[in-house]
């Protein structure tokens, strides 16, 4: 599994971000007199990006009258608590030192905000990680699963998409894959599990992160 190019979804890919995320929407959900989440409902929602995340996560979505208030209550608490319990899973860092020493071009592509994006990369991967790219669809890059945020990175690292690869742990990764034209390495550490996966096209699944290095 040799590629020049490497381009990681960030959330349940390389990092570890479920317990965060989930006290940020439990806190804006209890500031605003709602019912809070399991871990595991949390988990569902992730992959689409923060607002997606807090349509599903308020009763009746968007349509709540307090939808606005909550989705900002979420946004702000995130973004001072992203580093609360978040961590590289087991032998992300290492694999990443060692593909950076084969000269393969690192970049990270996520539908989370782009502040939080660049800030989680620069704390953990400042080493590894060339490129970082979160939600930016004010300056007209839609969110995965369009190609957009992958073709970005793609530019900013001076490359393209031959001998190039894309590793996710969702459906929304499989897609973005797809209509980036790179296959696909699925990852079985993450928020999504594999019977999921394999229904939604998932062909090459892996269990350990040293797996990319074979």
């Amino acid at each position: 599994m040799s590629y020049k190019t490497y381009i990681f979804d960030l959330d349940g890919t390389l990092l570890d971000t479920l317990g965060d995320l989930a006290a940020s929407v439990n806190y804006a959900l209890r500031t605003y007199g709602m019912p809070e989440h399991s871990i595991d409902n949390v988990r569902r929602f992730v992959g689409n990006g923060v607002r997606l995340l807090m349509e599903r996560a308020v009763p009746a979505g968007a349509a709540n009258p307090l939808f606005d208030e909550a989705f900002t209550t979420f946004r702000s608490y995130y973004m001072e608590h992203s580093l609360d319990t978040t961590r590289p899973y087991d032998g992300i860092p290492d694999m990443l030192a060692q593909l950076k020493s084969r000269g393969c071009h690192l970049a990270v592509v996520s539908n989370k905000m782009m502040a939080a994006t660049q800030e989680l990369c620069q704390y953990f991967f400042s080493e590894t990680i060339e490129v970082a790219i979160g939600e930016n669809e004010a300056e007209g890059i839609r969110k995965k699963p369009a190609p957009d945020t992958v073709f970005a990175a793609l530019k900013a690292l001076g490359t393209d998409s031959d001998n190039a690869v894309y590793v996710g742990d969702s459906d929304v990764d499989i897609q973005t894959a797809h209509n980036s034209g790179l296959p696909c390495v699925s990852v079985l550490w993450g928020f999504r599990d594999k019977d999921f996966l394999i229904r939604n096209g998932a062909e090459t699944l892996i269990s350990a992160p040293h797996e990319l290095l074979l």
